[in-house]
């Protein structure tokens, strides 16, 4: 008992010096902002001290007793400065780490291969945490350091898949950004020429950028040191991203089909084959150069439909030519009596994907009525400016002077000209000539027979003369005779006799008593209430 209490009482005053002392107390305090230097090494000779100390005083106890104490007063040591040493770990473990990612760094700005920068660093800074560990045991601690390490490598990993994933998604964007700058531009320009060929060079464009990029990209991840199947992933995702950088610059270009089209009609109908403004001076078949640049939007638009990446062959062309241009066919179909199929009233093309439809076949009627519509002024624009170049450059008399120069000759053509009171004489004979011939019905006569048609009019003829003559003159008398009944009213209105003012002759006298008469007086009465 007198061993038990007495070896207790020296491990707790040993313990007690222990968390005294002044050497234990600095390393403590270091430890808790950095990693110490001898760290292992010096708290192992602290605590060396303290347990010699309690072999020398209780050494003539019992040993069992002693002993047990001993091991008591090293497991509460070992548990005091655990912590510390946990501390000086995590430090070892977090300096480590830092350093590992700033070499590794390095070594992949200097160009060496990922998977072997990442091997290389993995090993050195593995085999310094090892040894700044060693630096850091307690000899007379027995604890398992091995999660220590194996935390240390599962960050080191974890940092080297990030940055493996980084450096990829890097590497990707950079390649798709070339991809999308060599693509772009050089589809457009093809798109806005297109032509029979247009497709096949974009798809000849595709391959060829394709598989630079994809060349490329190969030689750049083969230091990633990966597995076949990944490798064909990322490089299948990267022929897609080029295909899809082609798909999406038609799908922009076929919003503006229209416009397109405009404008090369405008080109090709304005300009000649030397690109050099038309002159309408007459001599230009616009009916032809009309359906040339028809044709050619057409065909624009014929390009423009679907994409054609594939080797898939269709008739997109001839239905739209045979629908659009083929004038024949579209008489057919405004021909009620002709029951016709209509290639355009579809929402798909044959043989063409929806996914690969840019242009349906009822847009593509829609956007040609409004092609032709926003066209037809410039058309008529052109028929216009022709027609007043003619006619300011026409040298020839009007169709009138040919006619009479050759009926008349130029003697008598000059004459007319110089008095022209033998063009009313003219145009009177006309009006006269026109007169019996509506007289006569000469048309109608001759339906019978020549010989009919002139007995007939033999015997019509001098009646509707003198029928003509009689009602010239009786549309000349009606205002004479008109303005001596309102003279005649007017005077007997006024109770003065019209007889004052009438010649003597018997006519007048015959005439101004009729004037007086009942009769007349109702005349007179009329008239004056016509007046």
């Amino acid at each position: 008992m007198v061993a038990t209490v007495r070896c207790e009482e020296i491990a707790n005053e040993k313990y007690g010096s222990f968390v005294a002392n002044e050497k234990w107390c600095q390393i403590e305090e270091a430890v808790e902002s950095g990693p110490v230097s001898g760290f292992g090494k010096k708290l192992s000779a602290i605590l060396n001290i303290s347990l010699s100390e309690y072999d020398a005083e209780a050494i003539y106890f019992d040993e069992g007793v002693r002993s047990a104490k001993r091991q008591q007063l090293e497991e509460k040591l070992l548990q005091l400065v655990q912590p510390a040493h946990q501390s000086m770990l995590s430090h070892i473990r977090s300096g480590t780490l830092e350093k590992f990612k700033e070499a590794f760094d390095k070594a992949l700005n200097a160009g060496d291969g990922f998977s072997l920068a990442a091997q290389t660093c993995t090993q050195s800074y593995m085999a310094q945490f090892d040894e700044w560990h060693a630096d850091a045991v307690i000899e007379q601690a027995n604890w398992d350091t091995s999660k220590a390490r194996d935390k240390l490598r599962r960050d080191i990993d974890a940092h080297i898949a990030s940055v493996h994933a980084a450096k990829l998604s890097e590497l990707t964007s950079s390649f798709e950004a070339k991809l999308n700058e060599a693509l772009s531009g050089p589809v457009e320009a093809l798109l806005d020429g297109a032509n029979s060929g247009t497709w096949a060079a974009i798809k000849k464009l595709l391959r060829h950028e394709t598989a630079l990029a994809v060349a490329g990209f190969s030689n750049a991840i083969s230091g990633f040191d990966m597995d076949g199947q990944s490798k064909d992933k990322l490089i299948a995702s990267l022929e897609n991203y080029a295909r899809g950088v082609v798909e999406a610059k038609a799908r922009e270009e076929s919003g503006r089909v229209l416009i397109r089209m405009k404008d090369r009609f405008s080109m090709l109908f304005s300009h000649d084959s030397d690109s050099m403004p038309r002159i309408w001076t007459g001599k230009e078949d616009i009916r032809a150069i009309t359906k040339t640049a028809r044709s050619a939007s057409l065909k624009l638009l014929s390009v423009m439909v679907a994409i054609r990446l594939d080797d898939d062959v269709d008739n997109i062309e001839t239905t739209l030519s045979s629908a659009l241009m083929d004038t024949k066919n579209n008489a057919a179909v405004k021909d009620r009596s002709i029951i016709t199929f209509d290639p355009l009233a579809s929402s798909s093309w044959e043989k063409i994907p929806s996914s690969r439809t840019l242009i349906t076949p009822v847009q593509c009627k829609s956007l040609w009525r409004q092609f032709r519509t926003e066209t037809e002024y410039t058309v008529t624009q052109a028929i216009s400016a022709q027609e007043a170049h003619k006619r300011n450059n026409n040298w020839l008399p009007p169709p009138w002077a040919i006619v009479a120069l050759v009926v008349l000759g130029f003697n008598e053509f000059m004459t007319l000209l110089r008095n022209p009171l033998y063009l009313g004489v003219i145009f009177v004979g006309f009006l006269l000539i026109k007169a019996l011939w509506v007289q006569l019905d000469i048309s109608g006569e001759f339906r019978n027979g020549a010989l009919p048609g002139l007995l007939s009019l033999s015997s019509k003829f001098l009646p509707t003369i003198m029928n003509l003559l009689k009602r010239l003159a009786e549309e000349g008398q009606k205002p004479a005779t008109a303005d001596s009944q309102r003279n005649a009213a007017k005077s007997f209105q006024n109770g003065s006799s019209p007889l004052s003012d009438s010649s003597s002759s018997p006519s007048s006298s015959s005439a101004s008593s009729g004037v007086i008469s009942p009769e007349n007086g109702t005349e007179y009465s009329n008239t004056l209430k016509d007046d």
